[in-house]
Protein backbone atom coordinates (compact mmCIF):
# COMPACT_ATOMS: atom_id res chain seq x y z
CA UNK A 1 0.00 0.00 0.00
CA UNK A 2 0.93 3.48 -0.70
CA UNK A 3 1.64 6.48 1.33
CA UNK A 4 -1.58 7.11 3.77
CA UNK A 5 -2.30 10.59 4.73
CA UNK A 6 -2.40 11.11 8.59
CA UNK A 7 -4.91 13.96 9.42
CA UNK A 8 -3.53 12.87 13.11
CA UNK A 9 -0.67 14.33 12.40
CA UNK A 10 -0.92 17.16 9.40
CA UNK A 11 2.30 18.02 7.75
CA UNK A 12 3.67 20.29 4.79
CA UNK A 13 1.78 19.35 1.28
CA UNK A 14 2.76 20.96 -1.64
CA UNK A 15 0.53 20.54 -5.26
CA UNK A 16 2.56 20.88 -8.67
CA UNK A 17 -0.24 22.34 -10.54
CA UNK A 18 -2.61 23.88 -7.84
CA UNK A 19 -4.91 26.15 -9.96
CA UNK A 20 -6.96 23.71 -11.48
CA UNK A 21 -10.26 23.39 -10.23
CA UNK A 22 -10.13 19.74 -8.67
CA UNK A 23 -6.19 20.21 -7.00
CA UNK A 24 -7.43 23.45 -5.41
CA UNK A 25 -10.46 22.02 -3.69
CA UNK A 26 -8.25 18.93 -2.30
CA UNK A 27 -5.53 21.85 -1.10
CA UNK A 28 -8.66 23.61 0.97
CA UNK A 29 -9.51 20.09 2.58
CA UNK A 30 -6.36 19.33 3.98
CA UNK A 31 -5.96 23.29 4.86
CA UNK A 32 -8.68 23.00 6.72
CA UNK A 33 -7.70 19.89 8.59
CA UNK A 34 -4.50 21.29 9.65
CA UNK A 35 -2.14 20.96 6.75
CA UNK A 36 0.05 23.30 5.82
CA UNK A 37 -0.63 23.42 1.96
CA UNK A 38 1.62 25.35 -0.63
CA UNK A 39 1.47 24.97 -4.37
CA UNK A 40 3.08 25.82 -7.81
CA UNK A 41 1.02 26.25 -11.26
CA UNK A 42 1.83 27.59 -14.78
CA UNK A 43 0.07 31.33 -14.83
CA UNK A 44 -1.94 33.24 -12.43
CA UNK A 45 -5.87 32.05 -12.42
CA UNK A 46 -8.78 32.92 -10.28
CA UNK A 47 -8.68 30.02 -8.59
CA UNK A 48 -4.92 30.90 -7.72
CA UNK A 49 -6.18 34.30 -6.23
CA UNK A 50 -8.46 32.66 -4.27
CA UNK A 51 -6.07 30.39 -2.74
CA UNK A 52 -4.01 33.31 -1.77
CA UNK A 53 -7.26 34.56 -0.05
CA UNK A 54 -7.10 31.65 2.05
CA UNK A 55 -3.56 31.67 3.16
CA UNK A 56 -1.93 28.96 0.68
CA UNK A 57 1.38 30.55 -1.17
CA UNK A 58 1.44 29.47 -5.18
CA UNK A 59 4.48 29.98 -7.20
CA UNK A 60 3.68 30.89 -10.48
CA UNK A 61 5.60 28.56 -12.47
CA UNK A 62 7.45 25.29 -11.87
CA UNK A 63 10.90 25.43 -10.11
CA UNK A 64 12.63 22.99 -8.52
CA UNK A 65 13.18 25.89 -5.46
CA UNK A 66 9.44 24.92 -5.00
CA UNK A 67 10.63 22.07 -3.47
CA UNK A 68 11.97 22.06 0.20
CA UNK A 69 12.76 18.95 2.25
CA UNK A 70 10.62 20.23 5.14
CA UNK A 71 7.54 18.74 2.47
CA UNK A 72 6.17 15.87 3.83
CA UNK A 73 3.61 15.06 0.50
CA UNK A 74 3.70 16.08 -2.51
CA UNK A 75 0.28 16.06 -4.92
CA UNK A 76 0.21 15.90 -8.54
CA UNK A 77 -1.96 16.34 -11.99
CA UNK A 78 -2.17 14.03 -15.01
CA UNK A 79 -0.63 16.93 -16.57
CA UNK A 80 2.63 17.06 -14.52
CA UNK A 81 5.26 14.26 -15.51
CA UNK A 82 8.58 13.07 -14.23
CA UNK A 83 10.29 15.44 -16.47
CA UNK A 84 9.00 18.49 -14.42
CA UNK A 85 11.70 20.28 -12.58
CA UNK A 86 9.48 20.04 -9.03
CA UNK A 87 8.47 16.52 -9.79
CA UNK A 88 12.31 15.41 -10.31
CA UNK A 89 13.68 17.17 -6.92
CA UNK A 90 10.76 15.57 -4.93
CA UNK A 91 11.86 12.26 -6.17
CA UNK A 92 15.55 13.30 -5.11
CA UNK A 93 14.49 14.08 -1.95
CA UNK A 94 12.50 11.06 -1.68
CA UNK A 95 9.10 12.75 -0.57
CA UNK A 96 6.06 11.04 -0.75
CA UNK A 97 4.13 12.07 -3.99
CA UNK A 98 0.33 10.77 -4.57
CA UNK A 99 -1.57 11.49 -7.45
CA UNK A 100 -4.95 14.42 -7.41
CA UNK A 101 -7.00 11.19 -7.75
CA UNK A 102 -5.69 9.10 -4.82
CA UNK A 103 -5.66 12.01 -2.45
CA UNK A 104 -9.52 12.43 -3.37
CA UNK A 105 -10.42 8.60 -2.77
CA UNK A 106 -8.49 8.81 0.57
CA UNK A 107 -10.18 11.92 1.44
CA UNK A 108 -13.77 10.75 0.25
CA UNK A 109 -12.86 7.38 2.17
CA UNK A 110 -13.50 9.93 5.42
CA UNK A 111 -17.18 9.93 4.38
CA UNK A 112 -19.92 7.02 5.14
CA UNK A 113 -22.19 8.76 2.43
CA UNK A 114 -20.13 10.04 -0.47
CA UNK A 115 -21.38 10.35 -4.11
CA UNK A 116 -19.02 10.32 -7.10
CA UNK A 117 -20.34 11.80 -10.55
CA UNK A 118 -18.82 10.24 -13.22
CA UNK A 119 -19.71 10.09 -17.36
CA UNK A 120 -17.53 11.51 -20.15
CA UNK A 121 -20.09 14.97 -20.05
CA UNK A 122 -22.21 16.61 -17.80
CA UNK A 123 -20.32 16.06 -14.71
CA UNK A 124 -20.01 19.39 -13.27
CA UNK A 125 -23.00 20.14 -14.46
CA UNK A 126 -24.79 17.26 -12.61
CA UNK A 127 -22.58 17.71 -9.26
CA UNK A 128 -23.84 21.12 -9.05
CA UNK A 129 -27.36 20.25 -9.38
CA UNK A 130 -26.77 17.67 -6.62
CA UNK A 131 -24.75 20.04 -4.57
CA UNK A 132 -28.34 22.33 -4.50
CA UNK A 133 -30.21 19.58 -3.78
CA UNK A 134 -28.37 17.70 -0.87
CA UNK A 135 -28.17 22.04 0.28
CA UNK A 136 -31.65 22.28 -0.05
CA UNK A 137 -32.66 19.34 2.59
CA UNK A 138 -30.12 20.98 4.72
CA UNK A 139 -27.67 18.27 4.53
CA UNK A 140 -24.15 20.36 5.42
CA UNK A 141 -22.70 18.28 2.86
CA UNK A 142 -18.82 18.62 1.63
CA UNK A 143 -18.56 19.29 -1.94
CA UNK A 144 -15.69 18.97 -4.73
CA UNK A 145 -17.23 20.11 -7.85
CA UNK A 146 -15.01 21.17 -11.21
CA UNK A 147 -15.81 24.19 -11.60
CA UNK A 148 -17.52 27.91 -10.15
CA UNK A 149 -20.21 27.05 -8.04
CA UNK A 150 -22.34 30.84 -7.26
CA UNK A 151 -23.86 28.70 -4.21
CA UNK A 152 -20.87 27.56 -2.53
CA UNK A 153 -18.69 30.42 -3.23
CA UNK A 154 -16.04 28.92 -5.82
CA UNK A 155 -15.31 25.00 -6.24
CA UNK A 156 -15.30 23.55 -2.64
CA UNK A 157 -17.62 23.46 0.71
CA UNK A 158 -17.00 22.41 3.70
CA UNK A 159 -19.46 20.51 5.51
CA UNK A 160 -19.34 19.01 8.76
CA UNK A 161 -22.00 16.19 7.89
CA UNK A 162 -21.34 12.30 7.05
CA UNK A 163 -21.89 13.53 3.31
CA UNK A 164 -19.56 14.55 0.68
CA UNK A 165 -19.82 14.72 -3.02
CA UNK A 166 -17.77 15.12 -5.97
CA UNK A 167 -16.86 14.63 -9.80
CA UNK A 168 -14.71 11.37 -10.64
CA UNK A 169 -12.99 11.69 -13.68
CA UNK A 170 -12.42 8.85 -15.64
CA UNK A 171 -8.96 10.00 -17.39
CA UNK A 172 -5.98 8.23 -16.20
CA UNK A 173 -8.47 5.89 -14.52
CA UNK A 174 -8.44 8.72 -11.43
CA UNK A 175 -11.58 7.35 -10.37
CA UNK A 176 -10.50 4.38 -9.65
CA UNK A 177 -9.21 5.39 -6.58
CA UNK A 178 -12.50 6.50 -5.30
CA UNK A 179 -15.29 3.98 -3.53
CA UNK A 180 -18.12 6.38 -2.91
CA UNK A 181 -21.43 4.90 -1.36
CA UNK A 182 -23.16 6.21 -4.70
CA UNK A 183 -22.28 6.68 -8.38
CA UNK A 184 -24.05 8.75 -11.06
CA UNK A 185 -23.39 7.24 -14.25
CA UNK A 186 -24.13 9.79 -16.92
CA UNK A 187 -22.84 8.43 -20.38
CA UNK A 188 -19.79 6.83 -21.47
CA UNK A 189 -18.94 8.00 -25.10
CA UNK A 190 -15.25 7.79 -26.82
CA UNK A 191 -13.19 10.24 -25.03
CA UNK A 192 -9.86 10.50 -23.42
CA UNK A 193 -8.92 8.18 -26.29
CA UNK A 194 -5.16 9.15 -26.55
CA UNK A 195 -5.27 7.36 -22.98
CA UNK A 196 -7.87 4.47 -23.38
CA UNK A 197 -7.14 3.64 -26.87
CA UNK A 198 -10.19 1.95 -27.36
CA UNK A 199 -13.67 2.37 -26.33
CA UNK A 200 -13.83 -1.48 -25.24
CA UNK A 201 -10.58 -0.16 -23.10
CA UNK A 202 -12.78 3.03 -21.67
CA UNK A 203 -15.52 0.68 -20.93
CA UNK A 204 -14.20 -1.68 -18.88
CA UNK A 205 -12.37 1.39 -17.02
CA UNK A 206 -16.01 2.18 -16.30
CA UNK A 207 -16.92 -1.38 -15.24
CA UNK A 208 -13.96 -1.17 -13.05
CA UNK A 209 -15.09 2.03 -11.17
CA UNK A 210 -18.67 0.37 -10.85
CA UNK A 211 -17.40 -2.25 -9.11
CA UNK A 212 -16.06 -0.22 -6.32
CA UNK A 213 -19.72 0.02 -4.71
CA UNK A 214 -20.59 -1.28 -1.62
CA UNK A 215 -23.29 -3.98 -1.69
CA UNK A 216 -25.52 -1.32 0.11
CA UNK A 217 -24.99 1.03 -2.38
CA UNK A 218 -26.39 2.59 -5.51
CA UNK A 219 -25.05 3.10 -8.81
CA UNK A 220 -27.56 5.10 -10.59
CA UNK A 221 -26.60 5.00 -14.53
CA UNK A 222 -28.14 6.52 -17.88
CA UNK A 223 -30.14 3.49 -19.18
CA UNK A 224 -29.70 4.37 -23.13
CA UNK A 225 -25.64 3.65 -22.23
CA UNK A 226 -25.20 0.96 -25.00
CA UNK A 227 -24.83 -2.89 -23.83
CA UNK A 228 -25.64 -1.27 -20.46
CA UNK A 229 -25.94 -5.42 -19.03
CA UNK A 230 -22.47 -5.67 -19.64
CA UNK A 231 -21.37 -3.08 -17.05
CA UNK A 232 -23.97 -3.87 -14.26
CA UNK A 233 -24.77 -7.53 -14.40
CA UNK A 234 -21.90 -8.64 -11.49
CA UNK A 235 -22.55 -5.38 -9.75
CA UNK A 236 -23.91 -6.41 -5.66
CA UNK A 237 -24.84 -3.22 -5.54
CA UNK A 238 -28.49 -1.47 -6.05
CA UNK A 239 -28.37 -0.83 -9.98
CA UNK A 240 -31.15 2.04 -10.81
CA UNK A 241 -31.42 3.34 -14.07
CA UNK A 242 -32.81 6.73 -15.25
CA UNK A 243 -33.98 8.01 -19.02
CA UNK A 244 -36.00 10.63 -21.09
CA UNK A 245 -38.82 9.63 -22.42
CA UNK A 246 -37.84 6.03 -21.50
CA UNK A 247 -40.23 3.66 -19.76
CA UNK A 248 -37.95 0.67 -19.56
CA UNK A 249 -35.84 2.67 -17.12
CA UNK A 250 -36.61 2.76 -13.20
CA UNK A 251 -37.31 6.81 -13.69
CA UNK A 252 -37.83 8.81 -16.65
CA UNK A 253 -38.29 12.40 -17.49
CA UNK A 254 -41.63 12.83 -19.99
CA UNK A 255 -43.95 15.76 -21.08
CA UNK A 256 -40.81 17.83 -21.90
CA UNK A 257 -41.62 21.23 -23.14
CA UNK A 258 -40.56 24.45 -22.96
CA UNK A 259 -41.31 26.87 -20.11
CA UNK A 260 -43.85 29.44 -21.73
CA UNK A 261 -41.58 32.62 -23.04
CA UNK A 262 -38.33 30.68 -22.12
CA UNK A 263 -35.42 28.84 -23.37
CA UNK A 264 -35.95 26.69 -20.55
CA UNK A 265 -37.29 23.18 -20.47
CA UNK A 266 -40.00 21.46 -17.77
CA UNK A 267 -40.85 18.12 -17.57
CA UNK A 268 -42.71 15.18 -15.49
CA UNK A 269 -40.67 13.42 -13.49
CA UNK A 270 -42.09 9.45 -13.58
CA UNK A 271 -41.69 6.29 -11.38
CA UNK A 272 -42.04 3.95 -13.95
CA UNK A 273 -42.10 1.21 -11.47
CA UNK A 274 -45.11 2.65 -9.88
CA UNK A 275 -46.07 4.53 -13.06
CA UNK A 276 -46.58 7.71 -10.53
CA UNK A 277 -45.67 11.38 -11.44
CA UNK A 278 -43.48 12.27 -8.67
CA UNK A 279 -43.35 15.76 -9.35
CA UNK A 280 -43.21 18.18 -12.04
CA UNK A 281 -39.62 19.79 -12.61
CA UNK A 282 -38.90 23.40 -14.03
CA UNK A 283 -35.32 24.21 -14.82
CA UNK A 284 -33.35 27.64 -15.45
CA UNK A 285 -30.69 26.51 -17.22
CA UNK A 286 -31.11 25.42 -21.29
CA UNK A 287 -30.30 22.21 -23.25
CA UNK A 288 -31.98 19.05 -23.77
CA UNK A 289 -29.02 17.54 -21.87
CA UNK A 290 -29.43 19.40 -18.87
CA UNK A 291 -33.03 17.68 -18.73
CA UNK A 292 -30.71 14.21 -18.40
CA UNK A 293 -28.52 15.82 -16.21
CA UNK A 294 -31.01 17.13 -14.20
CA UNK A 295 -32.65 13.64 -13.08
CA UNK A 296 -29.47 11.90 -13.11
CA UNK A 297 -29.57 13.99 -10.27
CA UNK A 298 -32.73 13.62 -9.09
CA UNK A 299 -32.79 9.90 -9.28
CA UNK A 300 -29.93 10.24 -6.62
CA UNK A 301 -31.68 12.27 -4.48
CA UNK A 302 -34.14 9.90 -4.73
CA UNK A 303 -32.32 6.68 -3.58
CA UNK A 304 -31.24 9.16 -0.74
CA UNK A 305 -34.36 9.36 0.08
CA UNK A 306 -34.16 13.24 0.09
CA UNK A 307 -37.48 15.93 -0.09
CA UNK A 308 -39.51 16.13 -3.62
CA UNK A 309 -39.86 19.63 -1.91
CA UNK A 310 -35.82 20.14 -1.65
CA UNK A 311 -35.15 18.91 -5.40
CA UNK A 312 -38.21 20.85 -6.77
CA UNK A 313 -36.64 24.02 -4.89
CA UNK A 314 -32.77 23.38 -5.72
CA UNK A 315 -34.03 22.50 -9.64
CA UNK A 316 -35.32 26.19 -10.18
CA UNK A 317 -32.69 27.65 -7.61
CA UNK A 318 -29.99 26.15 -10.17
CA UNK A 319 -28.76 28.92 -12.46
CA UNK A 320 -25.73 27.07 -14.04
CA UNK A 321 -21.89 26.86 -13.31
CA UNK A 322 -18.91 29.19 -14.24
CA UNK A 323 -18.26 28.14 -18.40
CA UNK A 324 -21.99 26.30 -18.34
CA UNK A 325 -23.24 28.15 -20.55
CA UNK A 326 -22.46 30.93 -18.80
CA UNK A 327 -23.88 35.24 -19.23
CA UNK A 328 -20.23 37.04 -19.96
CA UNK A 329 -21.49 40.22 -21.46
CA UNK A 330 -23.13 42.39 -24.46
CA UNK A 331 -20.77 43.40 -27.10
CA UNK A 332 -21.72 45.23 -30.50
CA UNK A 333 -25.57 44.67 -29.54
CA UNK A 334 -24.64 40.50 -29.30
CA UNK A 335 -25.25 38.32 -26.36
CA UNK A 336 -22.04 36.10 -25.25
CA UNK A 337 -21.92 33.27 -23.16
CA UNK A 338 -19.43 30.77 -22.26
CA UNK A 339 -19.30 27.09 -22.56
CA UNK A 340 -16.89 23.89 -21.75
CA UNK A 341 -18.28 22.11 -24.95
CA UNK A 342 -14.99 20.56 -25.80
CA UNK A 343 -16.08 17.16 -27.14
CA UNK A 344 -18.83 16.80 -30.65
CA UNK A 345 -21.53 15.50 -28.67
CA UNK A 346 -21.11 18.42 -25.85
CA UNK A 347 -20.73 21.35 -29.09
CA UNK A 348 -24.30 19.60 -30.72
CA UNK A 349 -25.94 19.85 -27.37
CA UNK A 350 -24.74 23.39 -26.36
CA UNK A 351 -25.54 24.67 -29.69
CA UNK A 352 -29.22 23.18 -29.53
CA UNK A 353 -29.18 25.12 -26.46
CA UNK A 354 -28.36 28.26 -28.09
CA UNK A 355 -30.74 27.98 -30.63
CA UNK A 356 -34.43 28.33 -28.01
CA UNK A 357 -32.49 32.16 -27.24
CA UNK A 358 -33.44 34.77 -28.75
CA UNK A 359 -31.17 35.55 -31.64
CA UNK A 360 -30.60 36.95 -34.85
CA UNK A 361 -27.70 34.43 -35.67
CA UNK A 362 -25.01 32.01 -33.88
CA UNK A 363 -21.42 32.56 -33.77
CA UNK A 364 -19.55 29.82 -32.64
CA UNK A 365 -16.11 30.96 -31.15
CA UNK A 366 -14.50 27.33 -30.97
CA UNK A 367 -10.72 26.94 -29.71
CA UNK A 368 -9.95 22.73 -30.33
CA UNK A 369 -8.92 21.14 -26.87
CA UNK A 370 -5.83 18.62 -27.34
CA UNK A 371 -4.17 18.24 -31.10
CA UNK A 372 -5.56 13.90 -30.30
CA UNK A 373 -8.97 14.74 -29.97
CA UNK A 374 -9.45 17.09 -32.35
CA UNK A 375 -7.61 14.63 -34.92
CA UNK A 376 -9.49 12.06 -34.28
CA UNK A 377 -13.42 14.05 -34.22
CA UNK A 378 -12.41 16.44 -36.75
CA UNK A 379 -15.21 15.36 -39.17
CA UNK A 380 -18.31 14.97 -35.86
CA UNK A 381 -16.79 18.83 -34.79
CA UNK A 382 -17.09 19.87 -38.47
CA UNK A 383 -21.05 18.35 -38.57
CA UNK A 384 -21.79 19.46 -34.68
CA UNK A 385 -20.55 23.05 -35.35
CA UNK A 386 -22.81 23.20 -38.84
CA UNK A 387 -25.43 24.00 -36.49
CA UNK A 388 -24.03 27.26 -35.75
CA UNK A 389 -24.62 30.25 -38.63
CA UNK A 390 -20.72 31.50 -37.50
CA UNK A 391 -17.52 29.89 -36.43
CA UNK A 392 -14.82 31.37 -35.76
CA UNK A 393 -11.56 28.97 -34.95
CA UNK A 394 -9.42 30.19 -32.13
CA UNK A 395 -5.70 28.71 -31.53
CA UNK A 396 -5.98 25.35 -30.59
CA UNK A 397 -5.46 24.60 -27.11
CA UNK A 398 -2.84 21.45 -26.86
CA UNK A 399 -2.19 20.61 -23.30
CA UNK A 400 -0.13 17.75 -22.76
CA UNK A 401 0.45 17.18 -26.43
CA UNK A 402 3.17 18.48 -29.04
CA UNK A 403 1.87 19.82 -32.77
CA UNK A 404 4.76 17.28 -34.49
CA UNK A 405 2.98 14.54 -33.37
CA UNK A 406 -0.14 15.34 -35.27
CA UNK A 407 -1.64 16.57 -39.00
CA UNK A 408 -4.61 18.44 -37.80
CA UNK A 409 -4.15 21.77 -36.08
CA UNK A 410 -6.52 24.99 -36.04
CA UNK A 411 -6.26 26.48 -39.93
CA UNK A 412 -7.08 22.99 -40.95
CA UNK A 413 -10.54 22.82 -38.94
CA UNK A 414 -11.35 25.95 -40.63
CA UNK A 415 -10.62 24.84 -44.02
CA UNK A 416 -12.75 21.54 -43.23
CA UNK A 417 -15.86 23.58 -42.00
CA UNK A 418 -14.97 25.96 -44.99
CA UNK A 419 -15.48 23.14 -47.28
CA UNK A 420 -18.86 21.62 -45.69
CA UNK A 421 -20.40 25.76 -46.31
CA UNK A 422 -19.67 26.61 -42.90
CA UNK A 423 -19.10 30.48 -42.83
CA UNK A 424 -15.50 29.81 -40.67
CA UNK A 425 -12.90 32.24 -39.99
CA UNK A 426 -9.33 31.76 -38.03
CA UNK A 427 -8.74 34.13 -35.40
CA UNK A 428 -5.81 33.32 -32.91
CA UNK A 429 -6.09 36.17 -30.69
CA UNK A 430 -8.52 38.13 -28.60
CA UNK A 431 -7.36 41.06 -30.61
CA UNK A 432 -8.60 39.84 -33.93
CA UNK A 433 -11.68 38.47 -32.41
CA UNK A 434 -12.69 41.47 -30.67
CA UNK A 435 -11.72 43.83 -34.12
CA UNK A 436 -13.33 41.59 -36.43
CA UNK A 437 -16.87 40.93 -34.47
CA UNK A 438 -16.78 45.13 -33.52
CA UNK A 439 -16.64 44.80 -37.96
CA UNK A 440 -19.75 42.86 -38.62
CA UNK A 441 -23.33 43.61 -37.96
CA UNK A 442 -24.01 41.35 -34.60
CA UNK A 443 -27.05 43.66 -33.29
CA UNK A 444 -28.99 40.76 -31.60
CA UNK A 445 -26.98 37.91 -32.95
CA UNK A 446 -25.41 34.57 -30.04
CA UNK A 447 -21.88 34.09 -29.80
CA UNK A 448 -20.98 31.21 -27.37
CA UNK A 449 -17.38 30.58 -25.98
CA UNK A 450 -16.32 26.92 -26.50
CA UNK A 451 -13.60 24.72 -25.73
CA UNK A 452 -12.14 22.44 -22.52
CA UNK A 453 -9.56 23.98 -20.22
CA UNK A 454 -7.93 26.41 -22.74
CA UNK A 455 -7.83 29.76 -22.43
CA UNK A 456 -10.78 30.64 -24.76
CA UNK A 457 -13.36 30.99 -21.60
CA UNK A 458 -10.98 34.05 -20.92
CA UNK A 459 -12.66 36.46 -23.80
CA UNK A 460 -15.13 37.41 -22.26
CA UNK A 461 -13.05 38.49 -19.52
CA UNK A 462 -10.92 40.37 -21.74
CA UNK A 463 -13.24 42.17 -23.47
CA UNK A 464 -15.63 43.17 -20.24
CA UNK A 465 -12.78 43.74 -18.13
CA UNK A 466 -12.68 47.15 -16.00
CA UNK A 467 -9.93 48.42 -18.26
CA UNK A 468 -11.35 48.07 -21.07
CA UNK A 469 -14.94 50.16 -20.00
CA UNK A 470 -12.62 52.99 -18.74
Amino acid sequence: MGYIIDYAKPCHVHFIGIGGMSMSGLAYILKNNGFVVTGSDLRTSIESEYLLKAGIPVSIGHDAKNITQDIGLIVYNAAIHPNNPEFAKACEYHIPMLTRGEVLGQIMAMYPTSIGVSGTHGKTTTTSILSHILLAAGLDPTISVGSELPKIGGTVRLGRSRYFLAEACEFTNSYHHLYPWLEVILNIEREHMDFFKTYENLRDSFHTYLKHVPANGYVIIHNAIDKLEELTHDLACHVVTFGVEDPSAHFQATNITLIENTPYYQYDVVDNQTHQVLFHAKLQIPGLHNVCNSLAAITAAIMMQLPIEAMQEALWEYKGAGSRFEYKGVIGGATLYDDYAHHPQEVAATLQAASNFPHKDIWAIFQPHTYSRTQMFLDDFVKALQAADHVIVAELFPAREQRKDFAVDSVIVKDHLLAAGVDAYYLPTYAEMEKFLLSRDIQGDLLITMGGSGDIHEFGDYLFSEEKRQ
